[in-house]
């Protein structure tokens, strides 16, 4: 269809092309050899040396004004673009393909869509249409794709091609012929690295003067398909809970087509090619062709955890370009679907009654409790909680679940007596961790009778009260009563006899009767002793049965000792020394120490022993309970002297201590203390001496 819109205005002869602008409808295809249009160029002078160039390389304009296509030709894109060029005149006629779906006729609507195309009409010097190229052309190379025209000729001049693809990276795949104006590509193009090439075409004089443009020249690659889908974001494993209704979405599946979105090429349609197993169904699952939505088609009754040979499903999928005709390519991808469980099954116990046998006084696991349960051991839909419902007040026994064997494992956590119960029974449920679904319950088989006997063994006698405790002064008597110890057997029907020992006894001061459990003294009890920590005394007795073997009890006595006024105390320091030349006669500060405790210690009570000689030398003054200080009277020559001090303490009846202070004189010169001895024991030798002479008067 020709849609003319240019007329003759009268039968003037107009040189030219006498209608310039044509649109046709795009056919499917141009057929080799088929008539396009027919163009009337006449330049009024017999049209002498006429030449048509055409700006598709794939069409040619015979002498009559036909175009016919010099092959079949798919895509020519929006414009063709005719020079036609005699002795006389030249003029440019210009053709534009339309899709099927453009409206046509009326002229607003034809000069909207000229500018649509980006072709401005008006007169140019430089034609340069945009190019079409096929990707994956097989060789030859060069391969003629195109042509630019010059509207004013080319003699003198010549073309030249720059841009993206030819000077600039990847150079070298498209070039002019820099006469002719014919554009070829040198090598095979692909898509999806450049789908579109913008390159740039001028005129330069034959010293390279620019005269026309630079002109924009547009290339773009024609898809073809040559790549296969691919599923890309695997693995792909979806989810769907068992019983689920028909139609439930399990999963979306998505693959990517590298070819042109906007083509058949990348118009992907879904399928599955397999599904393994294949039970219950060949056909548990649909995808959507278009979307990629895997979802259920049996009924929920098949979708059946329990019941299916697996609980997991792989699909092969297949997805398809082309919108899923026979010529398209396909990929492939496997989606893995796992049938995921619900606490549909209650857990059974194997029997309704276990037996268990433990001795008495032994704490553990004695036996372990075994259900079944036809849910996924994966989840808390199978693994088991145990209660004890019945048989348990004093809360002796207590029930966990193994992780691994999913048994409930009893325990005794409080020792049992044989001689209180001999058997217990007990009760115990099981449950699930996650519930069970509305429609199931617990039946009788979630609920199991454990029967335990318990053994007797011969258990060690028990001290009453344990441990014993009893309040005793020290340095009581040798053979001193402190207290009777008790115990008795456990096994009271067994009725055995007890006999006690000592144990532990640290200081060696005690002894038991072995038949009535009396404890007595052996040696002096001492609160001061280092065996004694806070006042209490610690021993350790044995009460043993008469069984066989024999067992044995322990108990531990403590006695609290009470203080009594046994310790003298004691003085310290014991030497002080002070300059012969001294002005602070203050010789020394004497403290007292006493073991015992208050009140048998201070205050204390410091006094010198009775001075004799011509005159006193030195005094004694209490600071405070605990302590008093020397004074010498007079500075003393060097010498060595021995004071006698007398400390009492506080206790009923007060005990005294005499200890002797030494008392350094010495010599002291330049900060420099000399107390090398010279009269030895100066004032003791003089007190024995007078001591000697009072005993001989007397004596008379």
């Amino acid at each position: 269809k020709v849609l003319l819109l240019a007329c003759a205005e009268d039968l003037e002869c107009v040189p030219g092309f006498q209608q310039k602008v044509f649109y046709i409808e795009k056919p499917f295809e141009f057929r080799e050899d088929q008539l396009v249009l027919n163009l009337k160029f006449d330049d009024c002078k017999g049209n002498n040396k006429l030449n048509f160039e055409v700006s598709n390389p794939d069409f040619t304009v015979e002498l009559d004004g036909n175009l016919v296509a010099l092959k079949n030709v798919s895509e020519v894109g929006r414009a063709l673009f005719v020079h036609a060029r005699s002795e006389h005149a030249e003029d440019m006629a210009e053709i534009f393909i339309l899709e099927a779906h453009e409206k046509r006729g009326a002229l607003k609507e034809i000069v909207k869509l000229e500018g649509n195309l980006g072709i401005p009409r008006q007169k140019r010097a430089i034609l340069a249409t945009p190019i079409l190229i096929p990707e994956n052309q097989r060789p030859p190379f060069p391969r003629l794709v195109g042509k630019v025209i010059r509207s004013e000729g080319t003699e003198g001049v010549k073309f030249r091609l720059s841009g993206k693809g030819v000077d600039q990276d990847p150079k070298g795949i498209f070039r002019i012929n820099e006469m002719s104006g014919d554009v070829s590509v040198t090598r095979a193009l692909d898509r999806e690295a450049i789908a579109n090439y913008e390159l740039e075409v001028e005129v330069v004089d034959m010293n390279g003067k620019t005269m026309d443009g630079p002109v924009r020249l547009d290339v773009s690659v024609i898809d073809q398909n040559d790549n296969r889908p691919m599923f890309k974001e695997g693995p792909y494993v979806g989810h769907v809970m068992e019983g689920s209704a028909t139609g439930t979405t399990v999963m979306r599946m998505a693959a990517f087509d590298a070819d042109d979105a906007g083509t058949d090429n990348a118009l992907l349609r879904y399928n599955i090619l397999k599904q393994t197993p294949t039970k219950p169904s060949p056909n548990m699952f649909y995808i959507d062709p278009e979307k990629g939505d895997i979802v259920t088609v049996v009924s929920p009754a098949l979708l059946d955890r329990e019941t299916m040979e697996s609980p997991k499903y792989e699909l092969v999928i297949e997805a398809k370009d082309m919108g899923g005709m026979d010529v398209g390519l396909t990929g492939t991808a496997t989606a893995t679907i796992l049938i995921d469980d619900k606490n549909d099954h209650a857990p059974e116990f194997t029997k309704k009654e276990f037996q268990a046998t433990v001795k008495e006084g032994v704490t553990g696991v004695i036996v372990n409790l075994t259900v079944g349960d036809r849910d996924d051991p994966a989840t808390g839909a199978w693994r088991a909680v145990y209660s004890i419902i019945n048989g348990n007040p004093g809360q002796s026994f207590e029930i966990h679940t193994n992780p691994q064997t999913n048994e409930g494992m009893l325990s005794v956590v409080k020792p049992l007596d044989y001689e209180i119960s001999a058997f217990h029974t007990l009760l115990i449920k099981v449950e699930n961790e996650d519930p069970l679904i509305p429609d199931i319950a617990y039946g009788p088989s979630s609920t199991a009778t454990v029967q335990i006997t318990v053994e007797d063994v011969n258990e060690g006698p028990v001290f009453h009260p344990n441990p014993m405790t009893v309040t005793k002064q020290e340095n009581i008597p040798v053979g001193s009563v402190v207290l009777t110890v008790n115990a008795t057997d456990p096994d009271t029907l067994q009725h055995q006899t007890i006999r006690y020992s000592v144990h532990k006894d640290p200081a060696g001061w005690l002894e038991i009767n072995p038949t009535n459990g009396t404890v007595g003294t052996t040696a002096v009890l001492d609160r001061e002793s280092p065996f004694v920590q806070n006042n209490v005394y610690t021993a350790l007795f044995l009460a043993i049965d008469s069984g066989n073997p024999p067992a044995t009890g322990t108990g531990t006595l403590h006695i609290t000792l009470e203080d009594v006024n046994d310790n003298v105390p004691s003085l310290y320091p014991t030497l002080a020394k002070v300059c012969d030349d001294a002005k602070d006669l203050r010789v020394v500060v004497l403290g007292a120490s006493d073991k015992d405790l208050h009140p048998n210690t201070d205050p204390f009570k410091f006094e010198l022993s009775k001075q004799s000689g011509p005159e006193k030398l030195w005094r004694i003054n209490r600071l405070n309970n605990t302590h008093a200080q020397v004074i010498l009277l007079q500075n003393l020559k060097k010498a060595n002297y021995n004071i006698p001090i007398s400390v009492t303490d506080s206790g009923k009846p007060p005990l005294t201590n005499t200890t002797e202070l030494r008392l350094q004189v010495c010599t002291c010169k330049k900060s420099k203390m000399d107390c090398s001895a010279t009269d030895a024991l100066h004032i003791s030798l003089t007190l024995i001496l007078l001591s000697l002479l009072s005993l001989f008067c007397k004596s008379f």
